[in-house]
């Protein structure tokens, strides 16, 4: 997406405007622009001088953003300079000027004339009042000639935005007034007191001057609030560190950020901000990396491992090479990610879009209508013009613009706050609606490495039981065997020799003379006895979904080492808020359904899908689907179709790879409960799109039949105005409140209705999977979940072969055919990662 800076709009008919002309542009694929931060995002082919000159053609101002790839200088978007409040100071002095001649205007039209304040004895002369209130009120208006200058030239344009509306209700109360004080003039100089005295009384100069000033001093509120919708992303802005410390032929040199670049090695102390994106080449430290990924716990640090810059140094002196800098850091992805997300466009916005392009158009008929249907109804034309005005003024089309944008900066500023990343709106919004959420097992609901989780030693001590088992372990490649090591770290090891992998069975090896034998159940049940009790406890331990892995020595059994993939400390918590949202959780894994069973039922999830591959998740996916809306959460990497195919992809644990192609939201941290919280702050955030919306829409409905006079009060259009310039702050504050989401707070969940499932599938389609070819392999060889995986690999990638799965309760594999394989080939494809096929079926 290439983004734009846009200037010149001032309320949602403009953006309405801008994005129609730039989506006429050839080449575009989409456009959105952001009345909030005066942006602009467009995807596509064309060319950014034909969008500019677009932009220009239809009256407004427009620029590219962005820096160079590979450079330190920080580009447009990630300058917190692009974001400063420059539109406040500047309306800040406009009101001030405004104000204080307005002041005097209100003491002379209404102090004196109504509540008899003193005056100089000429301000007793109506004629020579009016004059005095006249050039008041053209000082205002030139003042705040922008509204004037900008309103008329979107009319001429075809395209009257809410400067027009300020601009006309302006105008003509001055040119009503204008008039009046003609005639009073006229009337003066043949001695016609009696006219004088009326028309003196039925001047609206005041208003002409108060309508502008009070607009902007809603339009300072405004800009005030919509600052603060942007502290998030500021605040990311601001942790950039300006400079670095360079080691440049052995001397430290600080350098400012922009002149770092890919490959120089760069020095942090105890304190400090880490400058780029890093991996360290020496020393040892722990860093504090809450500015990225909200984890507060300090990560500890050592040669090898990567750094990122905004991240701080907590204790050692550590020298790194800079892998990473300017834009392709990871502060600088998140900022662009919560930017991309600003200038994108929620579905809930195309609503207010529809309603804001033919809104100011809509009003101005309404005046007119206004105006002739009192003349009609026989009241005099100062009433009815002040009527019409009123209708101009009291219209606010800004508030429906500003309705969905000020909440999707503020809910993507809190997500980011919170290492949450929504890539865009439409995600922000999405990801609330789920009604199922299918959660990847390994790396999601459990670690994504297996440890040891019990040890059952017979006739010996623990530890003496892990010391044999790490010692017959050590030269193994298996992933158990890593498990079983790192339960063995700070233990002394013993060498062993005539170390032998026996293939699908387990491992031999020799320690002293002494023969060490271990593996699977059948295995050492041929080597050394094992009492039934041992063997319902190894069961026991499998109905858990750990694997037992039984070791020997010189034919005696030593113990039972079970190992798992265990789920985190969160998880279980984290299926119970989704639960408690109403939402269904389905756990998909490649394990065999005993396995799965287990961990999901630790987990709690709804339901189970198991034996199916990373290939195989999309199709599952597309299933769930039908019966809802589905949010697919996992790494980001091997998942990347299921989270393209479900309706919001979420990757968890990314850490500092921020820029997954495949997911829509990124979560940083590997807790699964931060799922729960995408989803809690997208809530919120829709629920405060649709109070936004109601006022917008409520305040318009209420508003313009009450400034036409329609419930018997004749408002002043000075009033209407007022009302006008408080609509879209009272818009941007309830934006603001999103600040205070507490969104690890389960409290206040409330369940969403699911939709019903749909009806069970055709006769037709049934009698086709029935007629689908199966084979099934009887495999011997297979102890955990891995091995399973292998030949679920091995199987799958056989041609005609469309799904394999693996049990190694039940030593088979099932596998379905597009057509026939012969027998020979599917069992060569077993045999070739060394297990054992003892038959086809």
């Amino acid at each position: 997406m290439e983004q734009y800076t846009v200037s010149g709009m001032s309320c949602a008919a403009c953006s309405s405007r801008v994005e129609k002309a730039v989506m006429k542009v050839p080449g575009v694929k989409s456009c959105s622009v952001s009345l909030l931060t005066n942006s602009m995002g467009v995807e596509g082919t064309a060319s950014s001088e034909d969008i500019i000159r677009a932009v220009t053609d239809a009256g407004y101002g427009a620029a590219p953003k962005g820096g160079a790839a590979g450079s330190s200088a920080a580009p447009d978007w990630a300058d917190d300079e692009a974001l400063k409040d420059r539109e406040t100071p500047r309306l800040r002095r406009r009101l001030i000027a405004s104000a204080a001649v307005l002041l005097v205007l209100m003491y002379f039209s209404m102090g004196h004339m109504m509540w008899g304040f003193p005056a100089p004895e000429a301000f007793h002369n109506l004629v020579f009042l009016g004059v005095f209130e006249m050039l008041l009120a053209i000082a205002v208006m030139i003042i705040n000639g922008r509204f004037f200058t900008s309103g008329f030239r979107s009319l001429l344009r075809g395209a009257p935005n809410m400067d027009t509306l300020v601009a006309l209700g302006s105008a003509a109360s001055f040119g009503y007034s204008l008039a009046e004080l003609f005639i009073m003039i006229i009337a003066q100089g043949v001695g016609d007191g009696k006219t004088v005295s009326a028309y003196g009384m039925n001047l609206y100069f005041e208003s002409a001057a108060m309508i502008p000033t009070l607009i902007t001093v809603g339009k300072m509120l405004e800009a005030m609030s919509k600052g603060r919708t942007t502290n998030a992303l500021k605040g990311l802005m601001q942790l950039a560190p300006k400079t670095a410390t360079l080691l440049i032929d052995g001397r430290e040199t600080t350098v400012g950020i922009a002149s770092v670049k890919s490959g120089d090695v760069f020095v942090v102390r105890p304190g400090e901000s880490i400058p780029v994106d890093g991996v360290i080449l020496e020393g040892a430290t722990s860093v504090n990396e809450a500015a990225l990924t909200g984890e507060s716990i300090p990560a500890d640090k050592a040669e090898g491992d990567p750094v990122s810059a905004a991240t701080v140094n907590q204790q050692g002196y550590i020298k790194c090479r800079a892998t990473k800098v300017g834009e392709d850091t990871t502060l600088a992805q998140i900022i662009r990610t919560v930017s991309d997300a600003a200038a994108t466009k929620a579905p809930l916005a195309r609503i207010a879009d529809k309603v804001s392009g033919v809104f100011v158009p809509a009003v101005i008929a309404i005046a007119l209508l206004t105006l002739a249907g009192w003349l009609a109804a026989g009241r005099a034309f100062g009433f009815s013009i002040a009527r019409a005005i009123s209708v101009l003024v009291i219209s606010c089309p800004c508030a429906l613009g500003l309705a969905t944008p000020v909440a999707i900066m503020v809910g993507s500023g809190m997500g980011a706050k919170n290492g949450i990343l929504y890539k865009t709106a439409a995600s922000l919004e999405s990801v609330g609606r789920a009604e199922i959420v299918a959660l990847d097992k390994t790396g999601t609901i459990t670690e994504g490495r297996p440890r040891v989780t019990d040890m059952i030693p017979c006739g010996m001590s623990e530890k003496e039981l892990l010391t044999l088992a790490a010692a017959l372990e050590k030269r193994s490649e298996h992933p158990l065997a890593k498990a079983v090591l790192e339960k063995a770290e700070g233990l002394e090891l013993p060498e062993t020799t005539g170390f032998e992998a026996l293939p699908g069975n387990g491992l031999r090896a020799f320690l002293g003379g002494s023969e060490l034998i271990g593996g699977k159940l059948d295995f050492i049940g041929t080597a050394a006895e094992i009492s039934p009790e041992l063997s319902r406890r190894a069961e026991t331990l499998a109905a858990e979904g750990k694997t037992p892995l039984f070791f020997a020595r010189d034919g005696k059994l030593a113990g039972v080492i079970a190992v798992a993939d265990t789920i985190k400390d969160d998880s279980a918590r984290a299926v119970s808020e989704l639960k408690g949202m109403g939402i269904k959780v389905v756990m998909l894994t490649g394990d065999n359904e005993r396995t799965a069973r287990a961990i999901g039922a630790q987990a709690g999830v709804d339901e189970v899908s198991a034996g199916i591959l990373p290939d195989g998740k999309a199709g599952e996916i597309n299933r769930l689907r039908q019966l809802g809306r589905v949010a697919m959460v996992g790494d980001g990497i091997n998942d990347a179709p299921a989270l393209t195919s479900a309706d919001v992809g979420i990757a968890i644990g990314a850490g500092t790879d921020v820029a997954i192609d495949a997911a829509d939201i990124v979560v940083m941290k590997s807790r699964l409960s931060d799922v729960a919280a995408a989803i809690r702050m997208s809530r919120a955030t829709v629920r405060n799109i649709h109070q936004n919306l109601f006022w917008a829409f409520f305040y318009n409905a209420i508003c313009i039949p009450l400034a036409m006079g329609l419930y018997g009060i004749a408002m002043k259009p000075m009033y209407g105005a007022a009302a006008m310039a408080l609509s879209s702050f009272f818009v941007c504050m309830n934006a603001l409140r999103l600040n205070l989401v507490k969104i690890h707070d389960s409290s206040h969940d409330k369940m969403i209705k699911r939709k019903a499932p749909p009806a069970r599938k055709d006769a037709a389609d049934a009698e086709r999977k029935e007629k689908e070819m199966t084979k099934t392999l009887k495999i011997d060889g297979m102890m955990c979940e891995h091995c399973e995986a292998r030949v679920k690999k091995a199987l799958e990638a056989v041609s005609g072969v469309e799904s394999a799965e693996a049990d190694r309760e039940k030593k088979q594999a099932v596998v379905k055919l597009s057509r026939d394989v012969a027998d020979e080939v599917l069992a060569k494809a077993v045999e070739a990662q060394d297990y054992t096929v003892l038959g086809v079926e």
